[in-house]
């Protein structure tokens, strides 16, 4: 009984999207593993930014900070 989680930030992934992400995981366990896909579980957390954190940074300021380069200031 095949458990995937899939943790992304939420950071407005659509409901189609999320579809699509659980079918493909779905999918890929049954190509892979021979899993019976009614048994697979797939659980998709989305995580706040601000408890996200990358190279020692939060994601909330570094998306900030990568914004305000772009604008050039």
């Amino acid at each position: 009984m095949p458990y995937i989680l899939i943790q992304v930030t939420d950071e407005g992934v659509t409901a189609a999207q999320k579809e699509a992400l659980i079918a493909g995981a779905t999918e890929l366990m049954v190509k892979v593993l021979n899993k019976n896909p009614e048994s697979t579980f797939v659980v998709i957390d989305e995580v706040s930014t601000d408890n996200w954190g990358i190279a020692g940074e939060v994601v909330t300021k570094r998306r900030a900070r990568e914004a305000a380069a772009r604008q050039g200031g």
